[in-house]
C-alpha cells in the first residue's frame, strides 16, 4: 500500500472488506453529521407516518465522509431493499431499464458517482423519477413508437463528490439535498475508538487523538491509518498500541501532525518556490508537480483549503500565511493581505 493511497479519500479495492466490517448500521452508531442525521430522521419518520416512499435524496460532499453508509442506513430505517450501482456502471438505457423494472414498491436505488451518468441515461431517468414511468422506444425509423411502462414507487439516493457536474434538470428532480461536512478531530477520535473496538484493539485516548489529527478529517482515512498503526505495533510492540507506536507508524508514512502527506507538501512548496506563492493555474500546477489535475483538485486541494493553507482566486491557486508557518518558511510581505 503506497503512502499516497493511505491519504486518498476515495474507496479502493483494498478498502471494501474493511469498510463493510466497520460500517455503522444505524443512525445511533453513525458518528458526526448531526444536523444531517436529524433532517434525514425527520424525512424518514414523516414518510413512514404517511406510508409513502421518501423523496429522492441527493448526498454530496468529499469522498470518504460516509455517503454510501448513509444510503444503507436510510434503507434499513425504512425496512427497504437497496440496490447499489454507480454512474459509470450504467452504460446504456437498456441497463437502466433492467435495473428499474426489477425494483419493487418502496425499494431504494443507490447511484454512486451520479455525476458520471451520461446524458441519454439522465433523460431516461427523468420520467422514472417524476412519474414512476419508463419510456421505451420500440422499432426503428418511421415504424418506431414509444411505450410507457409503469414502475413501482421507489426512491433514488444519489451520491456525488462533484455537485457542479450534475446537470440542473437532474439536480432539480431530487427533493432533498444534503451536504456532508468534514469531521472535527473529536468526532474522528470517536470513529477511531469505535473501529478499534470492532477490530478487537485496545487503544488509549492519546493514540486515538494522534491518529485523528492526521486523518484529514475523513473517517475512511482514519480507519486506514488505524490499520497501519495496528500493523506497526504488532511488529514492534507485540500488538500494544500506545502514543509512541502511533507517532512512529504515522511518521514512517510521512504524514505530518496535521495530516499533510508528501504530495500536499510538494504542492504547497511548488506554489511558494516556483510561483512566489501564486496565483497559479491548475494546469500549470499539475505540470510543475508532475501530478494529474484530477488528483490535485479532488484529493489534495479540498483538504488544504479546508484547513486554510490554500485559496482559490479568479487568477489561480494561492498559498496562505498558515501554509508558510506550517512549512517553517518566512511570510512575504505580499502575503499579508491573505492572513487568516
Amino acid at each position: 500500500m503506497s503512502i499516497e493511497f493511505v491519504t486518498n479519500p476515495h474507496q479502493k479495492e483494498e478498502d471494501k472488506t474493511l469498510d463493510l466490517t466497520l460500517r455503522p448500521g444505524s443512525f445511533g452508531d453513525y458518528i458526526g453529521q448531526e444536523t444531517l442525521k436529524q433532517n434525514l430522521q425527520i424525512l424518514i419518520q414523516a414518510a413512514k407516518h404517511r406510508q409513502e416512499s421518501i423523496e429522492h435524496v441527493l448526498l454530496h460532499g468529499s469522498p470518504g465522509l460516509g455517503k454510501t453508509t448513509l444510503a444503507h442506513i436510510i434503507a434499513k430505517e425504512l425496512g427497504a431493499n437497496i440496490r447499489v450501482t454507480s454512474g459509470p456502471a450504467i452504460d446504456r438505457a437498456g441497463d437502466l431499464a433492467a435495473i428499474l423494472t426489477n425494483l419493487e414498491e418502496g425499494d431504494i436505488l443507490f447511484i454512486d458517482e451520479i455525476h458520471r451518468l451520461n446524458k441519454i441515461i439522465e433523460e431516461t431517468l427523468y420520467p422514472a423519477m417524476e412519474d414512476f414511468a419508463l419510456d421505451l422506444v420500440a422499432g426503428k425509423g418511421a415504424a418506431a413508437r414509444t411505450l410507457r411502462l409503469e414502475l413501482p414507487k421507489f426512491t433514488i439516493i444519489g451520491a456525488t463528490t462533484r455537485m457542479s457536474l450534475i446537470s440542473a434538470p437532474l439536480r432539480d428532480r431530487f427533493g432533498a439535498h444534503y451536504k456532508l461536512q468534514f469531521y472535527t478531530d473529536q468526532e474522528i477520535s470517536q470513529v477511531v475508538h469505535r473501529s478499534a473496538k470492532i477490530l478487537a484493539m485496545q487503544i488509549d485516548e492519546e493514540s486515538s487523538s494522534e491518529i485523528a489529527r492526521r486523518s484529514r478529517r475523513t473517517p475512511r482515512i482514519a480507519n486506514r491509518l488505524l490499520k497501519r498503526v495496528r500493523d506497526y505495533a504488532q511488529v514492534h510492540n507485540g500488538g500494544k498500541v500506545n502514543l509512541e507506536m502511533s507517532k512512529a507508524a504515522l511518521e514512517l508514512l510521512a504524514i505530518d501532525d496535521l495530516g499533510l502527506d508528501e504530495v500536499d507538501r510538494k504542492l504547497l512548496l511548488t506554489i511558494i518556490e516556483k510561483f512566489d506563492g501564486g496565483p497559479v493555474g491548475l494546469q500549470t500546477l499539475a505540470a510543475a508537480t508532475a501530478e494529474e489535475e484530477d488528483t490535485l483538485e479532488e484529493i489534495h486541494e479540498p483538504f488544504l483549503m479546508q484547513i486554510g493553507f490554500l485559496a482559490r482566486t479568479p487568477r489561480g491557486r494561492v498559498t496562505t500565511p498558515s501554509a508558510y508557518r506550517h512549512l517553517g518558511l518566512p511570510i512575504p510581505a505580499s502575503q499579508n493581505l491573505l492572513a487568516i
